[in-house]
């Protein structure tokens, strides 16, 4: 991962000036990777909404329940954060070519933004990916291989691509960067809490990325002496069932996840099988105190639909999901209705739209018809 001399930042950068600066991700730019204003590609991204939701609170026994709204990024995703980062920094790099394996949002991002950086962009990803995303890819220019299989299968042909033909590999951890995109989450979360923290934090986990990003924030934030309290939050991972490695893992209490087999759930970006940064995932859970849990594909489709009558928010299924885990964290105590809960909603749930049809299949499997 990227570091940074925080003796010298604790002297000459100061918290209040950067809140006042222009709204964005890169109004953070003295901790991120880029050296040379220049190089940055932005599209807009960070400063996302961080909503009070008290409709659902009531509804759940909780007086304080938040949600940050990815889906307002530039494609519609958390990933645009990571993705211009990575980009550029690879711009500052003089790459030229790039290339991701996906289940979709990532792909999309890397598109747009290797786009506008004028750069050549290459995408694996799986067959069954929503179709929003691969026509994302494809109008913004970039090359398209749509495999069998899913991410793991895509990544292998990915990282063989790079290595005959010479392109940046830009997948999750292969690159240090897109994590640094991400962990801005985590100066937004401190800064909306004016330089608090909740007490947990709910986050979708495919990849992990933007898990471990905003714990590293978090550190960061604490060595420059900018938080107004010691307490820490405690982070939860959530699953789908049908692919929840980590959670198998974090059960049976070792520091590393085997490989998920016949990974299968709605939420693509959850059909991780085996994060390549497993073991980074599990220690912030251990280091935070947090817990891994798994929630039903039915459970999923549920929590999107409570979460947008409530409260207005179309989640992606990936973001719904950490609603399902809050309900059950609620009925098993883990969380106390005191508690200020914050959820991490990753994505938009327009760009799943056409798979919203087979929705009341699952719904009837689930309910036994």
């Amino acid at each position: 991962m990227a570091l940074y001399d925080f003796e010298t930042a604790r002297q000459e950068v100061d918290r209040e000036r950067i809140v006042r600066r222009h709204e964005g991700m890169w109004r953070w730019h003295e901790f991120l990777p880029v050296r040379q204003h220049e190089n940055i590609v932005s599209l807009g991204e960070g400063d996302t909404p961080l909503l009070f939701i008290p409709r659902l609170g009531r509804e759940l026994g909780l007086h304080s329940l938040h949600v940050k709204d990815e889906s307002h990024n530039p494609t519609g995703s958390f990933k645009a954060r990571g993705i211009s980062a990575a980009i550029s920094k690879a711009k500052e790099l003089n790459v030229q070519k790039v290339i991701i394996p996906t289940a979709g949002n990532a792909g999309g991002a890397m598109a747009a933004y290797a786009s506008r950086a004028g750069l050549q962009a290459h995408i694996f990803m799986p067959k069954d990916t929503p179709p929003a995303n691969v026509q994302e890819c494809i109008i913004t220019g970039a090359g398209v291989t749509l495999i069998d299989g899913l991410i793991s299968e895509a990544a292998g042909m990915a990282g063989e691509k790079a290595r005959q033909e010479g392109w940046f590999d830009v997948s999750t951890f292969k690159e240090p960067y897109r994590a640094e995109g991400k962990k801005v989450m985590g100066y937004e979360i401190a800064q909306h809490f004016h330089w608090k923290l909740p007490d947990v934090i709910i986050y979708p986990t495919g990849g992990g990325t933007g898990l471990i990003g905003i714990w590293k924030a978090i550190n960061e934030l604490a060595e420059l002496g900018w938080l107004e309290t010691q307490s820490r939050p405690r982070i939860v991972a959530v699953q789908a069932e049908g692919c929840a490695p980590v959670v198998k893992a974090y059960q049976e209490r070792v520091p590393f996840c085997d490989y998920w087999h016949g990974a299968h759930t709605i939420a693509s970006g959850l059909r991780v099988p085996k994060s390549f940064a497993d073991q980074l995932i599990l220690r912030t859970i251990a280091q935070s105190n947090g817990c891994a849990i798994s929630v039903s594909d039915s459970e999923i489709i549920q929590a999107q639909r409570l979460l947008a009558s409530r409260e207005g928010i179309f989640a992606a299924p990936e973001g719904a999901a950490t609603l399902a885990g809050l309900i059950r964290l609620l009925q098993s105590r883990w969380i106390h209705p005191d508690e200020q809960v914050l959820l991490l909603n990753t994505g938009t749930g327009l760009k799943y739209i056409e798979q919203m049809n087979g929705y009341a299949a699952i719904e009837l499997e689930h309910n036994g018809h």
